[in-house]
C-alpha cells in the first residue's frame, strides 16, 4: 500500500519506506540465522525498531518473529499471538506474570512522577520456566527482539538477569535480540565479566544512516513526486541533527505535508521552529519540574550544544552553575531520566528540540 507521506516517524511499512541499513539488516540476519544472539546498541531515535522490523522481514521465511518492548511487558501475549498455540493454562500463567510486572506512574508532591515495576516475585521463577519451556516446545524456529532490555535492571526482584540468562540458553531453537538505549547499563550486562550475559552475544552498535544513502533516499521520493529537492539543503538538515533519524524524518514528514519540495536551508530552519513552537507548553513543564540545579545545567548544556566535561570549571563559571559535585550529581539524574545524554563528544539534551527550546530561553 503506497503511503499518503512516505516519510515515517513510527512504525515499519516495509522496505520501500526504510532508508538502507544493509549491511545492519544482514548483520542481524546472518547472526540469528546461525544461532547467534545479538546485543544491538543505539540511543533511542536512531531508528533500532525499524532496523529490527527489518531484518524480521527477512527471517519470517524460516523463523516465528516475536518483537516485544519491555516498557511494556507484552512479553506473553506477543508469544501466544505470535506462536498459535492453544495452551491456555500457560497463557493465563504468563498473562498473569506480565500484568503483575507492568510499570506504574505514581504522581509526586512536585509535579513529576516516580516509575515503578509491581513485580510479584512468588510467580516470577514458575511462570517464566513456564514462559521458555512454551517456546522450547515448539517446532519451528523463532527469533525473538526485546527493546529497551536494559530496563530488566530496574526490576525490583535481584537476579532478573541471570533467570533470564539461565532459561534463555536452554532454548535452542530460540534467538534473540537485545535492544537497549543506555550503553552503560547494557555494557554492564553484556560486555563486563561480571555480567550473567558476558560473551554470550554478538555485540553490535548502531551509528546513523550515512549522509548519502539518506539523501539518495529522500530525493527518490520528493523528485518521484515532481517536486524539487535540494541536496545542500538536506545536508543542512542532515548535519544539524547530526544524522540521527527520528528528527530527519519528523521534519522530512512535515515539509511533505505542507505540499512543497525541499528547497533550502532556510525552509530546513523554519520547519524546526514550527516543530519546536508547538511542544512549547510541554516543555515548559518539563522544565518546571526539575530541581533549580536540574533546571540551570539544562539551560547550559541547551546553551553550549555539547559540553565536552559537564564539571569543569570552565563550563561552570560561564553558566554561574553551584560547585562541582552539585553539577556531576544533577546531571547524573538527568541522564538517569534521559533528558541529558553522554555521547562520546560529551553531553548533550537528549530531546535535540527541547535542546534547541532552551537555547533560546
Amino acid at each position: 500500500m503506497k503511503l499518503d507521506n512516505p516519510f515515517l516517524i513510527r512504525g515499519y511499512a516495509g522496505p520501500e519506506y526504510f532508508c538502507d541499513r544493509a549491511a545492519e539488516t544482514q548483520q542481524l540476519v546472518s547472526a540469528i540465522s546461525n544461532g547467534r544472539d545479538v546485543t544491538l546498541v543505539a540511543p533511542r531515535r536512531y531508528g533500532k525498531t525499524g532496523l529490527v522490523h527489518n531484518a524480521f522481514r527477512i527471517l519470517e521465511k524460516t523463523h516465528a518473529t516475536v518483537y516485544l518492548d519491555i516498557f511494556a511487558i507484552e512479553f506473553a501475549t506477543a508469544v501466544l499471538d505470535r506462536l498459535d498455540s492453544p495452551a491456555e493454562r500457560v497463557g493465563r500463567k504468563l498473562l498473569s506474570f506480565f500484568r503483575s510486572c507492568r510499570p506504574t506512574l505514581t504522581p509526586k508532591d512536585d509535579g513529576s512522577f516516580a516509575f515503578s515495576f509491581d513485580l510479584a516475585p512468588s510467580q516470577a521463577k514458575a511462570t517464566l520456566k513456564d514462559t521458555f519451556d512454551y517456546i522450547a516446545s515448539r517446532r519451528r524456529k523463532v527469533a525473538i527482539a526485546i527493546d529497551e532490555f536494559q530496563q530488566v535492571r530496574e526490576f525490583p526482584e535481584k537476579g532478573t538477569e541471570a533467570l533470564l540468562r539461565s532459561y534463555i540458553q536452554f532454548v535452542p531453537n530460540a534467538h534473540f535480540i537485545f535492544a537497549g538505549s543506555r550503553k552503560h547499563m547494557m555494557d554492564a550486562m553484556f560486555v563486563s565479566p561480571k555480567g550473567p550475559f558476558y560473551q554470550s552475544t554478538q555485540l553490535m552498535a548502531l551509528s546513523p544512516i550515512d549522509a548519502g544513502k539518506y539523501d539518495e533516499f529522500a530525493a527518490g521520493f520528493f523528485r518521484g513526486d515532481r517536486r524539487t529537492f535540494s541536496d545542500g539543503a538536506f545536508r543542512h538538515l542532515y548535519d544539524r541533527f547530526a544524522g540521527i533519524t527520528w528528527y530527519i524524518q519528523s521534519i522530512l514528514n512535515r515539509i511533505w505535508t505542507h505540499g512543497r519540495g525541499l528547497d533550502s536551508a532556510q525552509q530546513v530552519d523554519d520547519t524546526v521552529d514550527e516543530l519546536v513552537a508547538e511542544a512549547e507548553s510541554f516543555y515548559f513543564d518539563l522544565l518546571r519540574s526539575q530541581t533549580a540545579a536540574e533546571q540551570s545545567i539544562l539551560k547550559a548544556v541547551g546553551r553550549e550544544g555539547v559540553v565536552k566535561s559537564i564539571s569543569g570549571g570552565d563550563f561552570i563559571t560561564r553558566n554561574a552553575l553551584p560547585a562541582a559535585s552539585t553539577v556531576r550529581s544533577a546531571a547524573a539524574k538527568l541522564a538517569e531520566r534521559d533528558l541529558l545524554y553522554r555521547s562520546d563528544a560529551g553531553y548533550v539534551v537528549y530531546d535535540r528540540f527541547f535542546g534547541l527550546w532552551l537555547k533560546r530561553l
